[in-house]
């Protein structure tokens, strides 16, 4: 009596999953573009993407080859408060990559927030890009929606206005309005351009002021506006061409701009916040 052996597994893995991998599309994205016909292995155009594929296999893009750079792509993310914003942390706190949808490219944070604040982090999967978004030279404006416990008048804020120097590094000049009075605390506006190591925070507190939350909504030209905390949203191609002046975007018909689908969480959120304002037309 003859005993079959078990089929071995397919090599390689699967086309979807080394696209995404490459930072091109998600894995649904690229099973779109496979179905669509952009896609190639060997040379010969495919239209499933129940395919295996190994590392000698020669695969293309819309006639981009995979191995060749990615094009640069940016997402907007409401990250909530109790995320870290590190690829990994050595408490073993839960980071913003963990809360990610599963099926987005890898991606970098620009700049950070921390464990504490929520709201408007940037997300790309473009190093170069990354490096010079956070740059001071850039010069982009950060502006923070800051809840303050204690009563202070516009006159509390001058010495921000001016500049600090705490422990011998120095604060560059912030713009502060201080919007209203809500019994024990009060809530302001602070735009900075450096965003260095918990600058609020800290100048605040010399101050004298307690910064019991901190709400970024806007990174340059992108806005928070009615993002939900947890959802992520890409920028389109063509708004990148226009606010950072990229010489190569992709076209508007590329997969992007969209919101990722994702589970929604009731937001643990002081419900008299401020709202940041609407993104730019998309």
């Amino acid at each position: 009596m003859s005993i079959e052996k078990p089929a071995e597994p397919p090599k390689g893995e699967r086309i979807a999953k080394v696209i995404a991998r490459a930072g091109i599309a998600s894995r649904r994205e690229a099973e779109r573009l496979i179905i669509a016909g952009r896609v190639t292995v060997n040379g010969k155009v495919i239209d499933r993407a129940a395919l295996n594929v190994s590392a000698d296999d020669r695969i293309t893009v819309d006639g981009r080859a995979l191995d060749a750079p990615a094009p640069p792509r940016m997402w907007l993310y409401h990250k909530p408060v109790g995320l870290v914003s590190t690829a990994r942390d050595e408490k073993g706190r839960k980071t913003i990559y963990d809360d990610l949808p599963d099926d987005m490219p890898r991606v970098m944070s620009v700049g950070r927030l921390d464990i504490s604040s929520e709201g408007l982090l940037l997300l790309t999967n473009d190093g170069a890009l990354k490096r010079r978004l956070e740059l001071p030279a850039t010069g982009w404006m950060r502006r923070y929606r800051v809840r303050l416990r204690g009563r202070p008048d516009d006159a509390t804020f001058a010495p921000l206005r001016e500049g600090l120097v705490l422990d011998g590094e120095r604060f560059q000049p912030m713009t502060v309005t201080l919007d209203r009075q809500q019994g024990a605390n009060a809530w302001a506006t602070v735009a900075i351009r450096e965003g260095k190591n918990r600058e609020v925070r800290r100048a605040m507190a010399a101050l004298g002021l307690s910064v019991n939350r901190l709400i970024r909504v806007s990174y340059g030209p992108f806005q928070l506006g009615q993002l939900k905390p947890g959802a992520v949203e890409e920028i389109r191609p063509k708004v990148l061409r226009d606010q950072l002046g990229l010489e190569q975007a992709e076209s508007d018909d590329t997969p992007s701009g969209k919101p990722v689908v994702r589970r929604q969480r009731r937001p643990r959120r002081d419900q008299s916040a401020p709202s940041g304002r609407a993104h730019p037309r998309r």
